[in-house]
């Protein structure tokens, strides 16, 4: 009978490279490396190589880059959900992708057991747990960074001792995550929050300064809220979001420097690059403001940072996401149309915007000869609206102190005299 196996999530950086050997040796158990490639330009079979190298069993490589966009960025783009205004979320929304991936192959390698490479201080250890509860209650769920108590030298000192190869020195300790819509860069000097990130941890994005002098301006049309073609070139989800992550890049957008509230309860400095989704996001926002009445706006707003928290927190898998995931995919019923944006040092700014399916009347909002707007109507609809002020007014003296800053005055008792 042979031994039980183990799926890792298998990044093929510092954390699960030591997790295979360790894997085996302390808990006896046979691993199966499992990477997915979520849309970023890797050598993947050097990353399978490795794990092979470091002791695992198999290695397999998988290209999830369509269903990524298809079932977790696009209704995360459509929700609008960013984590604190700042943070669009890539490598949360790709944690539940990476847990239903994990079970599924465990289940047909007969595992008993999944690993991922998360340390106790993180959120990405609650996305797993708790996605791959919710998929396969019966699967082991092993953190060997939780348990080994290694420091981040000593992981990179065990590697070396073992002969693994890892993108990883003492001099240059940076932790990346990266996919389609994203990449996250921590630890070294970034811990710090008073020392501006160096130049050396971006990859994606060119310093401002650098970015040339001329504005680029690209317009993205969207269908229910989905964004289908750039520049009038229509193309898939993949393919768009590389194309604007090159583009937007290029001009400097998508920087993000964020003290992040992490869901174990501290704070933590997050430095950020998202240039498609940065640009993705303000346009498609653009576009709702058009298309989407007052109400529907503001009551969305709540939904998309309610959609954010439960994105950031593990919570992909629950009931209230399949909830919420219904009422946004009808708000984007009439999301249709293009939006122009400016791409300029850093900056991207929306400057134009058109759909069929506008609520923006030029007839009703113009002052020129053409408006159409009834301004003998007005009087009366300001009467009606401001009826309750000027009741409450008359009733309990506001125009006396407007602004509220005067004591008010008792009232006599009558049982007791003040002075």
């Amino acid at each position: 009978m042979g031994k039980d196996k183990v799926v890792l999530a298998y990044s093929g950086g510092l954390d699960t490279s030591v997790a295979i050997p360790w894997l085996k040796e302390k808990l006896g158990l046979e691993v199966v490396a499992l990477t997915l490639d979520v849309g970023i330009e890797k050598d993947y079979d050097s990353i399978k190589q490795r794990a092979l190298k470091a002791g695992a069993v198999k290695a397999l490589v998988m290209d999830a880059r369509e269903t990524f966009v298809r079932y977790f960025v696009l209704p995360a783009l459509q929700a609008d959900a960013i984590y604190e205004g700042q943070y669009p979320l890539a490598t949360a929304l790709s944690r539940p992708l990476m847990a239903k991936l994990l079970v599924d192959v465990a289940r047909k390698e007969g595992a008993s057991a999944v690993a991922h490479g998360c340390t106790g201080k993180g959120n990405d250890q609650v996305r797993f747990d708790v996605g791959v509860g919710a998929l396969a209650p019966d699967l082991r769920i092993i953190a060997p960074a939780r348990e080994w108590g290694m420091s981040r030298e000593e992981e990179i000192e065990y590697a070396q001792n073992k002969g693994i190869p890892v993108p990883a020195t003492v001099a240059s300790p940076y932790s990346t995550d990266e996919n389609l819509w994203g990449r996250s860069i921590e630890c070294g000097v970034l811990e710090d929050p008073w020392a501006e990130p160096p130049e050396e941890v971006y990859a994606w994005t060119r310093s401002p300064k650098d970015a040339p002098e001329e504005p680029r301006y690209v317009e993205v049309e969207f269908r229910r809220g989905v964004p289908v073609a750039l520049d009038g070139a229509e193309m898939d989800g993949v393919e768009l979001i590389q194309r604007l992550n090159q583009v937007a890049g290029e001009h400097g957008v998508g920087r993000i420097d964020h003290l992040e509230d992490r869901l174990v309860g501290i704070k933590s400095r997050e430095i950020y690059e998202a240039p498609a989704a940065t640009l993705l996001l303000q346009a498609h926002k653009a576009l709702e403001s058009m298309t989407l009445a007052k109400d529907q706006l503001r009551f969305k707003e709540r939904v998309a940072q309610e959609c954010a928290d439960l994105i950031y927190n593990g919570l992909w898998f629950s009931a209230l996401n399949r909830d919420l995931a219904a009422y946004v995919q009808s708000t984007q019923r009439h999301v249709s149309g293009t939006v122009r944006v400016k791409l300029w040092k850093g900056n991207c700014r929306v400057v134009g915007r058109k759909s069929s399916e506008s609520l923006y009347s030029y007839e009703l909002a113009t002052y020129d000869k053409g408006d159409q707007f009834d301004h003998r109507a007005s009087p009366g609809f300001i009467h009606i609206w401001g009826l309750p002020v000027r009741l409450q007014a008359r009733v309990q003296g506001l125009a006396e102190d407007p602004l509220g800053l005067q004591a008010p005055k008792k009232k006599p008792s009558r049982h007791f005299e003040y002075d």
